[in-house]
């Protein structure tokens, strides 16, 4: 077998190009779903709603999910911490099951 031939075709390769950085190709829910799981957090801590509490962390989950590895690992961070804070400080104020919004 000849090494001195080269298998690949130079003709068909194709460089990589990293996506424009323009506001269509940016991925605005890690950002949309943080600033909703702080706001879901406040108030399911100051109104003691625990299914406000409950979508915070769903939030925060989401939004940790879909950040990228050169996003504010803190900002996260923070957002998760605060919701599970919210969700344990609702639970402690009042250790009863949840009821539905819608039923009572």
């Amino acid at each position: 077998m000849n090494s001195l031939v080269d298998p690949r075709r130079s003709d068909k390769i194709n460089r990589y190009k990293p996506a424009t950085q323009g506001a269509a190709s940016e991925d605005l829910v890690p950002d949309y779903m943080n600033i909703l799981g702080m706001i879901f957090s406040m108030c399911g801590l100051m109104m003691k709603l625990k299914w406000c509490a409950w979508i915070a962390l769903y939030c925060s989950c989401i939004s940790f999910a879909n950040s990228r590895a050169s996003d504010d690992a803190k900002q996260v961070l923070s957002s998760f911490m605060l919701s599970v804070s919210a969700v344990v400080m609702s639970y402690l104020q009042n250790p009863a099951p949840m009821t539905p919004p819608w039923a009572s």
